[in-house]
Order: C-alpha cells, then sequence, then structure tokens
C-alpha cells in the first residue's frame, strides 16, 4: 500500500536540487560552475593486432593465492618495444583493462609529448600545487605581518606606560600624604576615620 501522501505529490525525483541562498542577488554566477573544467583529449586507442598478452603468476603482498593465480598482465607493443606489466588487482579482467590504458598513455605520450593526455593532466596538477604554494606564502606572510604590527603596537604601549610612571615619579610625595591625611580626617568630630 502506498503512503497517504503519494497521492498528493507525484513522483518525486530522487535527489533533491538544492541551490544556494544567497542574500545578494548575483553573488553567484552559475556561468563559471556550468562550464566546468577544460576536457581532455579522448583515451588513446590500440591497435590489437599490434601487441601481446601474456598472464604471469603474481607476487608481492595478496597471500598464496596471488603466487598461485596467473592474475598480472604483461603487455608488450611490437612495433616500438614497450612493455608493460601490471598487477593492481587479484582480477584479471580489470588488470588487463588498466594495463591497457597505461600502454595507450605511454604510446601517446611518445607521439604527441607535451600535447598529450598524461601532461595535461600533470600541468593542470602542476598549476593548482603552485596555486596553492601562492596562497600559502600570502597567508604566512600576512601572519608575519600582523605579528610584526602587533609586536610594534607592543613597544608603543609599554613607551606609552614608561612614560605614565615617570609621570607619576614626579608627582611629590607629600601631596600624596597630604591627600590621604584629609581622607582620614573628613569625620565632623575631626577624628580619623578607618580606612
Amino acid at each position: 500500500m502506498a503512503a497517504p501522501w503519494a497521492r498528493l505529490w507525484p513522483a518525486l525525483p530522487h535527489r533533491a536540487l538544492h541551490l544556494p541562498r544567497c542574500n545578494a542577488p548575483r553573488a553567484f554566477s552559475a556561468a563559471a560552475a556550468l562550464r566546468g573544467p577544460k576536457p581532455l583529449p579522448p583515451r588513446p586507442a590500440i591497435n590489437e593486432d599490434d601487441i601481446t598478452e601474456s598472464f604471469l603468476k603474481g607476487s608481492g603482498p595478496g597471500g598464496q593465492k596471488i603466487n598461485k593465480t596467473s592474475s598480472a598482465v604483461q603487455l608488450k607493443h611490437l612495433p616500438t618495444g614497450i612493455v608493460v606489466k601490471y598487477q593492481g588487482t587479484r582480477s584479471r579482467t580489470q588488470n588487463r583493462k588498466t594495463a591497457r590504458r597505461m600502454l595507450a598513455e605511454r604510446l601517446e605520450e611518445i607521439e604527441k609529448g607535451p600535447e598529450s593526455r598524461t601532461q595535461l593532466k600533470r600541468a593542470v596538477q602542476a598549476k593548482k600545487k603552485a596555486s596553492s604554494a601562492k596562497k600559502s606564502k600570502r597567508k604566512y606572510r600576512a601572519l608575519e605581518e600582523a605579528k610584526k604590527a602587533a609586536a610594534a603596537g607592543e613597544e608603543a604601549t609599554e613607551e606609552s606606560v614608561d612614560d605614565a610612571r615617570e609621570e607619576w615619579d614626579d608627582v611629590d610625595e607629600e601631596q600624596i600624604n597630604d591627600e590621604n591625611d584629609s581622607k582620614h580626617t573628613n569625620r565632623p568630630d575631626g577624628r580619623p576615620s578607618n580606612p
């Protein structure tokens, strides 16, 4: 039986669309968000006739199972002689897929050089890293300047405190004693009051 509210509302989408709530009408521009990152070039394809594929027994962590099964994949590109060996998972099909992708990327790097997909990815990552390093330097430089300004402010306050102390030292002690005496003799009968 359907829920009673199901009759009131037709089928709702599985995910609700949440828009950002902003007080300013133009605080958010959707143009940049919709544009997204620049698309990378398509993944290169490999001619299956140019490669030889062999399955090897695995090695390394994974226990006895990985040592007994032939799940590691070795691909050799015949025209260039490039050899790729991959054993990331225990699944032979996943290893085959990943090894083919790795071989295709290496061939593309040789063929296209700096215009290859992997080089473009590295350039984007290097740019992000440089940007974050620049932001970090800017942040710590601002913190240093704030510390220096605070230290200069403390020096100024210390100087003003020293000046005030000197002024108090200049006050005649007799004037202070006279004021104290007058405070204690404020009673109408002339007797000193208790402090």
